[in-house]
């Protein structure tokens, strides 16, 4: 899909903690935009991807790893760890 481009402006504040948020996440501000956009229009057409959460290993799952990096347990690894040099 074709993409288009969006201008946005927000506080200096709001823009260093959005790109440390997706540096320490292994993302881009792009995709955390899209995401929350998306989220945004799965809840007003009434399908907040209630079909995957639906499936209760996939929930508890996604339970387990919210609580983990919530509390700081969650062991990260290095990208090279992950996939090698």
């Amino acid at each position: 899909m074709s993409k288009a481009r969006i201008n946005i402006s927000l506080d200096p504040d709001l823009i260093e903690f959005i790109k440390l948020f997706a540096d320490e996440n292994r993302t881009t501000v792009a995709d955390i935009f899209t995401q929350y956009i998306l989220s945004l229009k799965r809840r007003s057409l009434g399908d907040p991807t209630e079909m995957i959460l639906s499936n209760p290993a996939f929930r508890q799952a996604m339970e387990d790893t919210q609580k983990r990096l919530r509390d700081g347990s969650t062991d990260w690894s290095t990208m090279d760890e992950v996939f090698g040099d």
